[in-house]
């Protein structure tokens, strides 16, 4: 019985300790988005392909979440969700972005997500 709930405890600690950290929300009030320029060809699209575009996430062919997110199209359409999950830390899934590559991210779209 000891060994049982010895193994518990251990399960317990390694999911806890497994958990992605990071996953703070982003709150729109504390950036200031006028004080960096923000455009999709220089600052969102290499964010997005570097951290969300690639294989088991959303590279082409993928049907994960809202799917590819290799073209502006296919981010645009996908924004809303995007955003959110941006900001609540939910994306991306294999590492957290820094505060400034959420802002990046949620200043553009909340800019309205110029093809620019």
């Amino acid at each position: 019985m000891k060994f049982f709930f010895g193994l518990v405890c251990i399960v317990i600690i390694l999911v806890i300790a497994c958990k992605k950290k990071g996953t703070d929300n982003l709150n729109p009030g504390e950036v200031d988005c006028g004080s960096f320029t923000t455009t999709f060809s220089t600052t969102v699209k290499p964010l997005m392909i570097s951290s969300c575009a690639k294989s088991g996430c959303h590279a082409a062919g993928s049907t994960s979440g809202p799917g590819e997110l290799t073209t502006y199209s296919q981010i645009f359409n996908s924004r809303a969700a995007i955003r959110n999950a941006v900001a609540n830390g939910t994306m991306p899934r294999d590492t957290t972005f820094t505060a400034m590559q959420k802002a990046i991210i949620t200043c553009w779209i909340d800019a309205g997500a110029q093809n620019n």
